[in-house]
């Protein structure tokens, strides 16, 4: 799978290239420690060239999350077309999770330590993106239920967010670590599937 990455959509190859930059910038030097002009410089644009496109450094931040996460769920939903069982959907969900870890450690880096730092996102954003995401979690596990699969006592509301949080804490260890060789992405990606899945799942002798 090739890198979550911006491509030139709407609004144009600038933007997207400063995005990529940004990317880039606050994943080397962490958030706070950023300057807008070595975001410029990065993207060969002028410093005032991002103020037509973002506020501040925190909307590009907030901008770089949403534009990466909006590619992301294309590439899951996309990847859960293909797939019938319900438990390979959600192996996949995780999968594609920590592939993320390897192929593009940049954006797991701004996503699990660089949006904490910003004021703007924790206290103003709305989360639109981010709550699509776990929508699909969501969808997963209310189709299981109705098809019997998974315990009928399971909140997709909750487990939606606590599978998303395990991978998000697994995911701050190795970018907090930099042992990635310590732990075998593809063994921890397998390792919380099946732990999960049986936690959830109405009979877990018949797991697929």
């Amino acid at each position: 799978m090739a890198k979550v990455a911006a491509n030139n959509g709407e609004k144009g190859e600038k933007y997207h290239r400063i995005l990529a930059a940004a990317q880039k910038i606050f994943a080397q030097n962490g958030f706070h420690n950023s300057k807008v002009a070595q975001i410029a410089k990065e993207a060969n644009v002028a410093d005032g060239t991002i103020y037509l496109y973002f506020h501040n450094k925190d909307d590009i931040l907030i901008s770089l999350f949403e534009d990466r996460m909006r590619m992301l769920i294309d590439v899951l939903r996309k990847e859960l077309a293909t797939i019938d069982s319900l438990a390979d959907k959600i192996r996949a969900v995780i999968r594609l999770h920590f592939r993320l870890l390897r192929e593009d450690p940049d954006l797991i880096e701004i996503i699990t330590i660089e949006l904490r730092q910003s004021t703007m996102f924790m206290k103003e954003y709305q989360n639109q993106q981010f709550r699509s995401y776990l929508q699909v979690l969501g969808d997963l596990l209310k189709e299981g239920k109705d098809q019997g699969l998974i315990r009928q006592d399971v909140s997709p509301g909750l487990m939606k967010r606590a599978l998303f949080g395990m991978m998000d804490e697994i995911s701050l260890l190795f970018v907090l670590s930099h042992k990635q060789n310590k732990y075998s992405i593809e063994n921890v990606s397998e390792e919380l599937s099946e732990f999960f899945l049986r936690g959830i799942w109405h009979d877990a002798s018949e797991l697929p």
